[in-house]
């Protein structure tokens, strides 16, 4: 039996690595032990030049590289062609495989597809050409070809695409579907998903790897029990003779398992991208339909249907993904590379040592974390985050607690870590801990941990701080309550705050429960969970949403971004702010019945408060319980009152969305409105080093609205907390880029490690504060990509803004069309179609045509004249004014500013505040040379940078992006009193969530921690201090490049009580009632009406209006008249 891989590249087909020569792909053929690899890209001449040249005929149809032995592995022609075209009124896009038995015939097919399109530019050649016609051609140029439709289920490019592909194959190849013998399943899907289609049954399923570097051979592969030749080979894939079966990604990993929209980070399993209505829940854009969603519409059996007749299939994950997944650290690092060559060399290939050599072996060449992680891996006793939209799914065989105790047991006992046991029901349990009191019963976990998830208790809170382990706790309650209790898996709800959690957690119980029964369990957010309980209801979208927000807002003739209306909305509706708004009831009126999300949870709460019970859970489980706001409080209460069997977990240390109505007391006062509840503290903390743990438990300490607890750590004792104090933003961009590059080239991280890009991350408040990172990156050409966000110069207000500047400067087209009806106006598209053939046909400028054309009634009721009279007088002014004063002026006069602030877009508004820093600190380093069109070529570098393809980036991001995930570098940007904590904090309850902020950021870092602030100015003109969050730091925690000088601290500990006397102040007033019980008061929208209840714990009155037929809640913020 030998291992084929068919389906890769050459390096003359696009986005594919120079390596890809006959050289380097036969000797990692030999390192992964496959016998059989195919050429790839038949279709270029320079490539089958080289073939010819550098290969050596071996048996029928097959060659070897000139000069290997007899056992050398072989290689067999192949390509991959691409057909656009159309068919049946749509645009199909699908990619075919055809092996050929000789160079010969490769000459011959290539002659008459050259005649079609070009076979020069790409390997992989994209034709207009209908797949019935290329398999008809195919078959005439060489009647013994094998044409294969390639990775049928990738959304984009596949027979069966969602996008661009067919319901049937023979809808694709009509008369010739009978010359179709084998499907490519592709690496989002595994043989047991198309096993569901039984319009698929009888066509042999190969699996490859589509290989685009050398390293990338064998992903997955074809298991032949065939002589070496050509038409055996060719036999064996269309009548299935010989043909054994395959090795398979596990389909999660794969790039378009899930639905998603990768930009926003969003992954959603079918059932969440139905019910999202197939766009993004975060930007309303379509999302791209994953290879599962597919199959469940195409399919016509169950999941988990197993044809009788099916080959066997393994699924198996690459080596140094598997070393990566047990030890730690990256795939493509060099501590992984290392120990994959160092296997190499002491077991022999890749697929051996992943499929046969003993456990024994393997522990004694790489250690018992390898040894388990393979271990596991054969059993299928994985944990699978789904890919999507692009990007590759995550799997894990490890947690860091897991690899700590198998090294721990290595280092006390010397010997093996005890084999899985098997539990009562007879499923494989993972290790047991040591270092321990005895073993818990579901295995991994500490003492703590093992409490929390055996508790007898009906109702159970787990307070967990960072990097404890708290979601492997949930994961073990769930499997104790189903293994040792026998809780039914459909009676078990878990909700978490986000899709991509839901999936993580629904992942790791199918590695420890099976997946029927982790299917069996309702696993989602609250919107995700309401939806499944309502069933079929009328769901708007987030367009539909926007729209009726927009229409409510110009009924009532207020001006405003719909989207912040729709926030102040969301607030209303979950309970987070008292107030009300007529435009509220009529944007309800303008969904026309519809629900929105929060609907979703209202209206599951009013059909369970009136009594429905038709779906019985008798265990409930709320992950991030800290992240809760009332309307879901209420729903968790009406969803467990019948079983009262309710664990959550969660830390009020972590509490940072109180702006979208968290608060920090569901979590704090949990045990006395749940009693009797039992109530437990993780505190051993996995990820971080003693140094970043001790800046972590001094920061959050200084809290007063807090459950007191202290982490420790398990981790060595690591680098020291770095801490810089800049002299401006540049020069703190500066030191953050040089210790990066440090970083990367290993002078920095104990033992000299280089340090991949990819392991650092730049966390910081807000946005606007990156653009002198991103400048200081982009001079050193390190790589960086921001999540959640847009490079600096990307953004679109930052965008308007040069471009007035351009407009000014060179008076282009470009910038004419992008800032010309920015604000608004009336230059709409019908006018711009105007002047786009008017200037073609004359040869000039749009500017130039608006003006010649100002006096045509076409351009009536427009403010086109200002415009055009604007842009004259500063484009002849220029010279004499400085850019910063030139960029104020044109945001003022043209209107720009004032719309944004009639918004309400303040973050848009902080970017412009950060670009005229920008150019003003352009303008005092460059002085007499800081001209207009010297600033906008600068400029240039940064907002055209090309970033290219490469994974290997520095990774930017805000500290509430960051929530939940961990970095092994970390640097905090901008730690600077107005910026972190925000000037925007108006109560002591703000300035602790600030707090609880910084104490997120602080964590995520597992080595190193690097704290950076910057002198200058603020936005307002007032001197910029560090942040409070440094410097009540204890002394000693933080090691300074340089001592802060004494005059510096003094400031700025004095503008700290000013900055607190003011708040503390604006809360005394705010927070007393002004009103008593029975006093007539006045609303601006409401009327008169009389208090009836003042409620100072939430800090509102009660009052009935004399026109409203119900009680409203007014806050005491709320503006108030009384009435005598």
């Amino acid at each position: 039996m030998y291992i084929a891989d068919l389906h890769i590249h050459s390096k003359y087909s696009r986005a594919t690595s120079k390596e890809l020569e006959p050289e380097p792909l036969y000797a990692w053929a030999r390192r992964k032990g496959i016998g059989l690899v195919g050429t790839g890209d038949f279709t270029h001449p320079a490539w089958r030049a080289e073939l010819r040249d550098k290969l050596a005929e071996a048996e029928e149809g097959l060659y070897t590289l000139k000069g290997a032995g007899p056992d050398a592995p072989r290689f067999v022609i192949t390509g991959e062609i691409s057909s656009i075209y159309k068919k049946n009124g749509k645009v199909r896009k699908v990619h075919s495989l055809i092996l050929l038995p000789h160079l010969e015939a490769a000459e011959t097919l290539s002659r008459r597809l050259e005649a079609i399109g070009n076979l020069h530019s790409d390997g992989r050649p994209i034709l207009g050409l209908d797949c019935r016609d290329l398999l008809e051609i195919t078959l005439e140029s060489c009647p013994d070809a094998v044409f294969i439709p390639a990775h049928i289920w990738t959304p984009h490019f596949s027979l069966f695409g969602a996008f661009s592909g067919f319901d049937t194959i023979g809808e694709c190849f009509g008369d010739l579907t009978g010359h179709i013998h084998a499907l490519e399943t592709g690496l989002s899907s595994d043989p047991t998903m198309i096993c569901r289609c039984s319009a698929l049954d009888g066509y042999t399923l190969v699996s490859n790897s589509d290989a685009h570097s050398p390293s990338k051979l064998g992903r997955e592969a074809n298991l032949l029990d065939t002589g070496l030749s050509y038409p055996e080979l060719a036999r064996a894939i269309q009548t299935g003779e010989g043909f054994h079966g395959t090795i398979e990604f596990f389909p999660e990993e794969g790039k378009y398992h899930f639905d998603g929209h990768r930009n926003c980070g969003v992954c959603l399993s079918p059932v969440e991208a139905e019910a999202a209505g197939g766009v993004c829940p975060v930007c309303g854009k379509r999302l791209t339909t994953g290879v599962l969603h597919r199959v469940e519409q195409l399919a016509d059996r169950p999941e988990g249907y197993v044809r009788p007749d099916a080959r066997p299939f393994e699924s198996l994950v690459p080596l140094p993904e598997v070393i990566a997944a047990s030890e730690g650290g990256s795939a493509t690092g060099k501590k992984v590379g290392a120990k994959y060559e160092a296997m190499l060399a002491a077991l022999g290939p890749e697929f051996s040592i992943l499929r046969e050599v003993p456990l024994e072996d393997i522990r004694a060449a790489a250690g018992p974390c390898v040894a388990e992680g393979i271990r596991r891996l054969r059993a299928g006793q994985v944990v699978r985050r789904p890919g999507y939209d692009g990007a590759y799914g995550v799997i894990e065989l490890l947690s860091p607690a897991e690899r700590e105790d198998l090294k721990g047991q290595v280092s006390l006992f010397g010997a093996e870590a005890p084999k899985a046991a098997k539990t009562a029901r007879g499923r494989v349990a993972k290790p047991a801990r040591s270092g321990e009191e005895g073993a818990a019963p579901t295995g991994g976990l500490n003492g703590a941990q093992r409490t929390a998830a055996s508790a007898e208790e009906a109702t159970v809170a787990v307070l967990a701080g960072p990097g404890t382990g708290k979601t492997h706790t949930l994961v073990e309650r769930v499997v104790w309550l189903v293994e040792e209790r026998g809780a039914k898996p459909s009676e078990l709800t878990a909700v978490t705050f986000t899709n991509r959690a839901a999936g993580e957690l629904r992942a790791r119980l199918e590695g420890r429960l099976g997946k029927r029964a982790a299917r069996a369990m309702t696993i989602g957010t609250f919107h995700a969970i309401c939806l499944e309980l309502l069933g079929a209801v009328p769901l708007t979208g987030p367009y539909e949403q926007r729209a009726a927000a927009a229409a409510a807002l110009a009924e009532l003739g207020r001006k405003g971004s719909p989207g912040a209306f729709l926030r102040a909305v969301s607030r209303h509706k979950t309970g987070a702010d008292g107030g009300d708004d007529p435009a509220f009831a009529l944007y309800q009126e303008k969904l026309e019945g519809k629900l929105d999300f929060d609907d979703l949870l209202l209206e599951t709460l009013r059909q369970w408060e009136g009594g429905r019970s038709d779906r019985c859970f008798t265990h409930l489980l709320v992950d991030e319980f800290q992240d809760i706001d009332p309307l879901q409080y209420e729903l968790m209460e009406v969803l467990q009152a019948h079983h009262r069997n309710l664990f959550v977990v969660g830390d009020p240390d972590q509490t940072i969305y109180t702006w979208r109505g968290a608060d920090i007391r569901f979590l704090l006062e949990f045990a006395d409105r749940f009693s009797p509840c039992k109530t437990i503290e993780l505190k051993r903390n996995y990820r971080s080093t003693p140094q970043i743990v001790s800046v972590a438990n001094d920061l959050i300490s200084k809290n007063t609205i807090r459950y007191r607890k202290t982490l420790s750590t398990v981790a060595p004792s690591g680098l020291a907390v770095r801490g810089h104090h800049a002299h401006s933003s540049a020069d703190e961009a500066a030191w953050i880029a040089e210790r990066i590059a440090e970083l990367h080239a290993g002078s920095l991280e104990e033992g000299r490690n280089p340090v991949d890009y990819r392991d650092i991350t730049i966390l910081y408040r807000a946005h606007y504060v990156t653009r002198a990172i991103e400048e200081a990156l982009v001079k050193r050409k390190i790589p960086y990509v921001i999540y959640s966000g847009v490079q600096f110069f990307e953004r679109s207000e930052v965008k308007d803004a040069l471009s007035y500047l351009r407009m000014v400067c060179y008076r282009d087209d470009l910038s004419f069309m992008r800032i010309v009806n920015r604000p608004k106006r009336n230059v709409g598209e019908q006018r711009m179609r105007f002047l786009r053939e008017f200037a073609a046909g004359q040869r000039i400028s749009l500017l130039e045509a608006l003006r010649r054309s100002l006096d045509d009634p076409f351009f009536r009721g427009t403010s086109a004249r200002e415009f055009v009279q604007m842009v004259d007088r500063y484009s002849a002014d220029a010279s004499h004014r400085t850019v910063s004063e030139l960029l104020a002026r044109l945001l003022d006069e043209s209107g720009y500013e004032l719309a944004l602030r009639t918004e309400g877009s303040q973050e848009r508004l902080d970017n412009l505040a950060e670009l005229r820093q920008s150019i003003y600190e352009y303008e005092t380093s460059c002085g007499e040379e800081a001209t207009l069109e010297r600033y906008l070529t600068h400029v240039a570098l940064f907002s055209n940078i090309d970033q290219g393809m490469e994974r290997d980036k520095v990774r930017l991001m805000t500290v509430h992006a960051a929530k939940g995930l961990e970095f092994p570098h970390v640097f905090v940007a901008a730690l600077n009193e107005g910026v972190f904590p925000s000037r925007k904090v108006r109560s002591r309850e703000g300035m602790e969530e600030e707090r609880r902020l910084a104490f997120v950021a602080m964590t995520r870092a597992c080595k190193g921690l690097y704290l950076v602030d910057a002198e200058g100015a603020a936005q307002e003109g007032i001197p910029r201090y560090p942040s409070r969050f440094m410097l009540d730091l204890k002394p000693g925690l933080v090691e300074f490049d340089e001592p802060l000088p004494d005059s510096l601290v003094a400031e700025a500990r004095d503008y700290y009580r000013l900055s607190d006397s003011k708040i503390a102040a604006a809360e005394r007033l705010r927070s007393a009632p002004r009103f008593k019980v029975g006093e007539r008061i006045r609303h601006r929208v409401f009327g008169v009406g009389s208090v009836r209840e003042v409620d100072e714990g939430r800090r509102a009155y009660l009052v009935k209006f004399d026109d409203m037929g119900t009680m409203r809640t007014i806050t005491f913020r709320v503006p108030l008249e009384r009435v005598e």
